[in-house]
């Protein structure tokens, strides 16, 4: 009987399959009310079937349904990614969202991998790039792919017109060449997003100082880069005189166009003008044709609008280069003294900082904030090439409230700071700052000057340490102590790739001191010196268990190992702990250690559903041990977990000795 009845079901799923594939292939024919007319549990065991543009189409009806396509966006996710990847998208647009970022670059510039090749069909259209681009806040400008830009100025001008209304960042991610023609394009798509646009965040994957000047020229800051200058007052006087020879206005690509030519990028009597001005060199060597983007805007936009009109300038609140040299870093030194619609400002480097370039950002930082009409409050900056230049940019920067620094010493011994005028200061003024990460790769850390900075920041609600090492015979119990006496707002702590193992009574201190909501050891070795590992673990659970306000705890790759069910204690007795997320990845917890913490976890089972953190532990040593704990887990947690790879065992065991 059973094996009949799981026959019977099995046809029925089959069947309920070959439907919905027939529904996904003949949709276009389809009335789409007759889709949405089905019975609202057949449309949500649909939607997973649904491609791309279909779920977009279905989902403003659905909504006003109640019916959420968040399981059909979660469906495409895990296509594109594959069942063990981890996705963190609860809303049906957040789902939506990264769908529509990961393939509208792919689409738009023609690029390939397995999900768009197995969906080619559906997704390049006309209709998904103009849904994608409704969702997108980000546009990446690849000016190698000039055909693919220049249909933006042409056939697909609708969708520059939609993207100027959208994208609120815009990345260049290779270099742009002022001295070709083609550049153009790229510079009129520039212009319309940062100019016409919403875009106010800039991100700068080049090391190029003049196509830094030309993004920042107008926008946002009065300082006038000579080099740039010159090249757009050239082009504009070469223009001027063509034009005067023509008998024309000042600009002889302006013709007065019938409106059937509004769709068009150029009129084909613009093209040959533009090309015979603009293609020869004049005698000094300067191209003749203009990098102005006032002029860009008139040679590639249609004439209705007249030639006196002048664009205005967008403001720039957030850049980012992430490949800063010193030539692109002394055209932003240049610059930030009148940068006052700047907010935020990231700076990587390929190679550390030299500590001359530092200073001098440090000057321009303590210019701009003395000019009382700006105030940057985030300021992210790798590498440096010592810890001290931290403080030094805390004092230039009195108003930020997150700073972010990569510290790598490069000499072994001390640093001699060169003289500024506050370096003899005290730095015992009370800063703002509310979130610090500081990650460092240097042999010995002044923990010192670490704690200073913490005592000037009591207001600090997330700190994240990385790679803090201390000489032979000390320990960061100092460190632990400063943040329970001076920073007691903090609500995140993260602490990577250092040594607590000799901390405990701090770290329980600590937990009294503040009222943490995530809570992260990775790497921290916190049972290596303990002679009671298993009693040492019991205590930092029962002060975990007191803090009511903790939601996400990580102990990964600490070596817990056969003491992992000390864990299950979290949620003993009458007051559980209130952790919802709990990561235990890369523990070298062997299958049968993992099923005794099941069966611990089962009979205290937590009070709400447990996201449950299991990746790298050996599951191959024990697979059907392994798979018995997972049962056991399930009914009450959402697991994240992976295949252990044989070859990455001697990886994971030296990475937790």
């Amino acid at each position: 009987m059973r094996l009949a009845a799981e026959r019977r079901d099995s046809a029925v799923r089959s069947l309920k399959e070959l439907c919905f594939h027939a529904v996904t292939k003949h949709f276009a024919a389809l009335r789409t009310e007759d889709v949405l007319d089905l019975p609202t549990v057949l449309i949500k065991d649909l939607l997973p079937h649904l491609t791309v543009c279909q779920l977009d189409e279905v989902q403003p009806a659905l909504n006003q349904r109640g019916v959420s396509t968040h399981s059909g966006w979660i469906g495409v996710l895990r296509d594109m990614h594959g069942p063990k990847h981890e996705i963190d998208f609860h809303t049906e647009d957040e789902a939506k969202n990264e769908v529509m970022r990961i393939l509208f670059p792919l689409v738009f510039y023609g690029f390939r991998n397995h999900y768009v090749c197995r969906n080619l069909t559906n997704l390049n259209t006309t209709s998904f790039l103009w849904a994608a681009a409704k969702c997108i806040q980000y546009f990446s400008l690849i000016t190698s792919s000039h055909k693919t830009l220049q249909s933006l100025t042409a056939e697909q001008r609708p969708l520059l017109n939609l993207l100027e209304m959208r994208i609120k960042s815009v990345g260049v991610s290779d270099s742009i060449d002022l001295s070709k023609k083609k550049t153009q394009t790229s510079l009129y798509i520039l212009h319309r997003l940062l100019d016409h646009g919403v875009a106010t965040k800039l991100v700068l994957h080049v090391t190029c100082p003049i196509t830094l000047a030309w993004l920042l020229h107008g926008r946002g800051s009065q300082y006038v880069n000579f080099e740039l200058k010159k090249l757009m007052h050239s082009n504009c006087m070469l223009q001027t005189t063509s034009a005067n020879t023509e008998g024309a206005s000042c600009c002889p690509d302006l013709e007065i166009r019938t409106s059937n030519d509004q769709d068009d990028q150029v009129s084909p009597c613009k093209r040959s003008k533009l090309e015979s001005v603009f293609m020869t060199e004049g005698e000094s060597g300067i191209p003749n044709f203009t990098v102005d983007p006032q002029v860009l805007c008139r040679t590639f936009t249609p004439c209705e609008v007249p030639s006196a009109d002048v664009c205005s300038w967008g403001q720039i609140d957030s850049l980012e280069i992430r490949r800063c040299g010193s030539d692109s870093l002394r055209v932003l030194n240049s610059a930030l003294p009148t940068f006052f619609c700047l907010r935020s400002l990231t700076l990587h480097s390929i190679s550390t900082f030299r500590e001359s370039d530092v200073l001098c950002l440090a000057t321009a930082l303590k210019q701009l904030s003395d000019s009382s009409r700006s105030f940057i409050t985030d300021l992210n900056i790798s590498v440096l090439p010592t810890t001290k230049l931290m403080e030094q940019l805390l004092d230039a920067s009195p108003s930020l409230t997150s700073l972010y620094v990569e510290i790598q010493t490069v000499v072994w011994g001390s640093h001699s700071m060169q003289h500024h005028p506050w370096t003899s200061e005290s730095h015992t003024s009370e800063h703002p700052l509310q979130k610090l990460e500081v990650k460092v790769t240097e042999l010995q850390t002044d923990l010192c000057f670490l704690t200073s900075v913490l005592k000037r920041c009591p207001h600090l609600t997330s700190l994240h340490l990385a790679g803090l090492r201390l000489p032979t015979g000390s320990t960061q119990s100092q460190l632990l102590t400063t943040l329970s006496e001076s920073n007691h707002c903090l609500r995140i702590l993260i602490l990577e790739d250092m040594k607590l193992s000799d901390c405990l009574p701090e770290i329980l201190d600590l937990l009294k001191a503040c009222r943490l909501e995530e809570l992260r050891f990775s790497d921290c070795r916190l049972l290596e010196s303990c002679s009671d590992k298993e009693e040492s673990l019991l205590q930092l659970v029962a002060a975990l268990k007191k803090v009511p306000s903790l939601h996400t705890l990580s102990l990964a790759q600490n070596r817990l190992a056969k003491n992992v069910s000390v864990l299950a204690e979290l949620f003993l007795g009458s007051s559980p702990s209130s952790v919802q997320r709990l990561d235990i990845s890369s523990n070298f917890i062997q299958p049968a250690e993992m099923l005794e913490f099941a069966m611990r976890l089962r009979t205290h089972r937590p009070p709400h559903r447990l996201i449950l953190d299991l990746r790298k532990n050996p599951a191959d040593r024990d697979p059907d041990t392994w798979n018995t704990a997972l049962q056991r887990l399930r009914p009450f947690s959402v697991l994240l977990h992976e295949g252990w790879k044989s070859t990455g065992t001697m990886v994971d065991h030296m990475s937790n000795m």
